[in-house]
């Protein structure tokens, strides 16, 4: 034990430190008192940006003490000269540097730096960018100071270009620097955009513009040469997501055109049925039909009451205007805040007419690809397929193949698609419930696809493990759908928008509510054998569909109700007057 320092008792620590705690403590508590008396008094003096200051020097995080202390600057700028201003603030510039030493990511201090600037009278943005860069030097995902990095450079008019290569030098000092990625991805569409369909030329912006506008996608050019850097990043690093999520932007397609995808009118229902490329709020969209040259005063509702923003809207057109099949009407629907519009003609002798565009014209799934940008995804799916050689079991590589797959051919490469969404469910069991549902959503955009070149109406997606349903604003024209033996839970509200559906098979899978079959004017059968439907009332929604004729709910506990029909006889009379079968 000879020549050894002494060392105190875990005791003996503890209660110094909590000594030590209670005497700053108290003198804290005291300081605060006496700055917010100071504020209550409104005085607005040199002396309380002092106490303000000691206390935000231990603890910057305390909100009201930074208002109080602008109060107080505000006050004090009303007596000075603008030299003595700037004093003023140039001091308080120091003190928050100080306090982003205590806490680099204190909000309060942040919000307190933007607003100081807006004061200064000769505010130096070039110093701001100097303290922005030795803080993310710090810590690269510090999304406070890159926050305040966005202000500073819409305030200096730093170009899109500089702002690029700061990009470059971050990501090439480190490759996991996920901001930076997220950073870039809102510059390049700004100094790189993709033309405009009917662009003439291909003008690009000035280098010079602030990257605080406006921006669509990436031209094509430089898309390529992206690929090539995020595809050295994660070849360097397979394992770190950031580069793996950059590359998934680079892959995904552009935000769709605002438009009337379809229009589908009904003799019988005198029912105008309207799809749009994203869900809108009709009531509020500026929209009018014209029938026949004449505009109609109609009133335009939701499919189901629960869907506030829907792509398909209904209205009922002016009782006898096209019921008559000898006589032959052209609609058309304008979209007057979109300044758009779509036609369709109901022809004589037709019960029913639509006009649309396929999910092939509108590039819903699958961008069309020109020949230089598909030999470099074949490159890149055949760079990836040798890094899973490498790494078997790395899941951003998998997902990156199928994405990669579905860019290039979703439906020749579906097989093998299935079969890497199976591997990723084994690799990484805790997103399992993800990836099914990202399965899902493609099979059900290949068999879209395949629906519209057999140019059928039956959409069929059986046996497919089917955990989600989407797209289904796709399905306005579909009659017969069979979703029998997957693993679905319920039939959601956006399921009232198949309305032209007549039959639907459900059955064999764990369905529990049915709230989407919601006034389905042609639904006639549905057989939703083996599923979870527990109570009658889980049934109610069926009322509203007059047509229906068959219901199927063998295997359901349901079934089992004491009496049921005469339970279900009153809860759909529709149903058992028109003497359906009912099982």
């Amino acid at each position: 034990m000879h020549g050894r320092v002494k060392v105190k008792s875990t005791a003996q620590q503890e209660e110094e430190k909590r000594k030590e705690r209670e005497k700053k403590l108290k003198a804290f508590v005291s300081a605060r008192d006496a700055v917010l008396r100071k504020r209550s008094a409104g005085e607005h003096d040199e002396e309380a940006l002092q106490l303000t200051q000691q206390l935000l020097s231990s603890n910057p995080d305390f909100a009201t003490l930074w208002n109080y202390r602008r109060e107080v600057l505000l006050q004090l700028e009303t007596s000075r000269e603008k030299d003595e201003v700037q004093k003023l603030y140039e001091s308080e510039l120091h003190f928050i540097e100080a306090c982003l030493k205590v806490n680099p990511k204190s909000y309060g201090c942040w919000h307190h730096r933007s607003w100081v600037n807006t004061r200064l009278p000769q505010p130096d943005w070039t110093r701001e960018l100097g303290l922005c860069d030795r803080c993310l030097s710090l810590d690269e995902r510090n999304f406070h100071c890159w926050d305040y990095r966005r202000v500073v450079v819409k305030e200096s008019g730093v170009s899109v270009e500089q702002e690029l290569q700061f990009t470059d030098r971050l990501i090439g000092s480190n490759f996991s620097n996920y901001s930076s990625w997220h950073y870039r991805s809102t510059l390049l569409p700004q100094l790189h955009p993709q033309p405009a369909p009917d662009s003439a030329s291909n003008t690009s912006p000035s280098p010079t513009a602030s990257p605080q506008i406006h921006s669509h996608r990436v031209c094509e050019e430089q898309l390529l040469k992206e690929y090539e850097l995020a595809h050295n990043a994660f070849f360097t690093d397979p394992n770190d997501q950031s580069a793996w999520f950059y590359y998934r932007w680079l892959l995904g397609r552009a935000e769709r055109e605002e438009m009337i995808s379809c229009v589908y009118v009904s003799r019988e229902r005198e029912r105008v049925s309207v799809a749009f490329s994203k869900p809108v709020h009709a009531q509020s969209e500026g929209l009018m039909l014209v029938l026949d040259g004449q505009p109609q005063q109609v009133e335009w509702r939701s499919t189901h009451p629960r869907l506030r923003h829907s792509p398909v809207w209904l209205c009922d057109l002016p009782p006898g205007s096209v019921s008559d099949i000898s006589n032959e009407h052209n609609l058309t629907v304008h979209w007057t805040e979109k300044y758009t519009h779509r036609d369709c003609a109901l022809y004589t002798g037709c019960a029913e007419s639509w006009c649309r565009d396929s999910a092939t014209d509108q590039e819903l799934f699958r961008s069309e690809l020109s020949v230089e940008k598909s030999s470099v995804l074949q490159a890149e799916l055949q760079s990836c397929n040798q890094l899973l050689e490498l790494e078997p079991q790395n899941k951003w590589c998998l997902l990156t193949i199928i994405l990669l797959m579905r860019a290039l051919d979703p439906l020749g490469h579906e097989k093998e698609t299935l079969a890497h969404f199976q591997t990723l469910k084994e690799v990484d069991p805790m997103r399992s419930s993800y990836y099914s549902d990202l399965c899902s959503k493609f099979l059900i955009e290949n068999t879209i696809l395949k629906m519209e070149y057999a140019e059928v109406r039956v959409f069929s997606l059986s046996n497919k493990n089917l955990t989600t349903l989407c797209h289904l604003d796709q399905l306005l024209l579909v009659t017969h759908i069979n979703l029998s033996s997957n693993q679905l839970l319920r039939l959601p509200p956006q399921f009232a928008m198949l309305q032209c559906l007549e039959v639907l098979e459900a059955d064999d899978n764990a369905i529990e509510s049915l709230e989407g079959l919601y006034h389905l004017p042609k639904l006639e059968e549905v057989s939703l054998r083996n599923n979870q439907i527990c109570k009658l009332s889980d049934l109610e929604s069926l009322a509203s569909c007059t047509k229906l004729t068959r219901l199927d709910l063998r295997g359901n506990p349901v079934h089992k109700t004491a009496n049921i029909d005469s339970e279900l006889s009153q809860l759909l009379p529709l149903l058992c007057k028109s003497q359906a079968f009912v099982v």
